[in-house]
Formats: C-alpha cells, sequence, structure tokens
C-alpha cells in the first residue's frame, strides 16, 4: 500500500505573526532580511509564512513579487476563524507583559477586574499575572519594538481568550485597522 502525502497548507501561529507585522505602515518598504530581525524569527520561515499566506489567499500574489494583504479576507480570518485555528493557552502564576484586556488600546476601555490580569511570560516582564502564551515564542521580543504590532497582538489575545464583551470591543478595533 502506498503511503498517501498530504497536500492541504496549513497556517502556523508564526503566519499570523507576520501577517500582523504586514498591517503596520510602511513594511511594504522593508526586506525580508529586515522583516525577519524584527520579528525575530529566521529568513526561511518569514519565506515559509508568506508562501503560506499566500496559498490561503491572505496575501496577494503580485507580478513584480511584492507583499500585498488581501485585508478583506485577512479581516474575516482574524475576526472569525483564527480564535479557533490557535486558542488561547494558559499557565501558571508568572511575570510578563500584559495581553489581551490588560494592555492598550483595551487597559483604558475595560473595567480591570479584581484578578490577575493575563500576561506574556517573559522573564523581562514587570507585572504578574496568569500566563496567557502568545501566539508565537518570538511575539513578545518582536512587540518590544513595535508598539502596532504590540496592540494588534494583545487585541487578538482578547478575540482568542477574551470575554464576550472584550472579544467584541477587540473586533471592532482590529476591523478598524485592518481597514
Amino acid at each position: 500500500m502506498s503511503r498517501q502525502i498530504n497536500q492541504q497548507i496549513t497556517l502556523k501561529p508564526q503566519d499570523l505573526l507576520v501577517l500582523f507585522k504586514l498591517l503596520a505602515p510602511n513594511t511594504s518598504l522593508l526586506t525580508y532580511a529586515e522583516l525577519s530581525t524584527l520579528l525575530a524569527i529566521s529568513a526561511s520561515e518569514l519565506h515559509a509564512s508568506i508562501r503560506r499566506a499566500k496559498l490561503a489567499r491572505l496575501i496577494l500574489s503580485e507580478p513584480d513579487e511584492a507583499v500585498r494583504l488581501d485585508k478583506k479576507s485577512l479581516k474575516e480570518f482574524i475576526l472569525y476563524g483564527a480564535r479557533y485555528v490557535f486558542p488561547a493557552t494558559y499557565g501558571s502564576i508568572t511575570r510578563g507583559i500584559p495581553t489581551a484586556y490588560a494592555a492598550p488600546p483595551l487597559v483604558n476601555l475595560i473595567m480591570q477586574p479584581d484578578e490577575l490580569p493575563p500576561v506574556w511570560p517573559t522573564p523581562q516582564g514587570t507585572t504578574r499575572g496568569v500566563a496567557f502564551y502568545p501566539l508565537y515564542p518570538t511575539a513578545p521580543v518582536a512587540a518590544e519594538k513595535d508598539n502596532f504590532l504590540y496592540e494588534n497582538l494583545t487585541l487578538f489575545d482578547a478575540i482568542r481568550g477574551g470575554a464576550a464583551r472584550e472579544r467584541e470591543l477587540a473586533a471592532n478595533l482590529l476591523s478598524e485597522r485592518i481597514a
């Protein structure tokens, strides 16, 4: 019996990290080497992520090889599907960087509960909270260098792990940013 190879593509968490980075202004001017450095991923990981995103039709294939997001498809995926593909994963109490409702921009819009906030576990973190594992291990490093990326990732964390009101607010804010 011959063995069948699965030809189905599967998006990976780093693909969404790359797509969130590409939403930022002026990222189309960056080289792959610069982009991979900013995201703290290898150039080969970046190339593979772009390829998978093109196959998923989240990036449009341009004749000049330019990377252009299909914002309508990306918005639909992030708002309605990605939380099921990349569900929230929690850990124990730790120090880290605030995320979801405890981070900008939601921290100013949602009354903070009397409980430990969700945090990305990292030795550089200054906030004590419940570990909320980031979309990809290098996300906190990349977010440190880019506030726009940090806010996009924390809004996505609110969508994938927040209560109904948090998800709704985060979806509205992300929708505006993607448009």
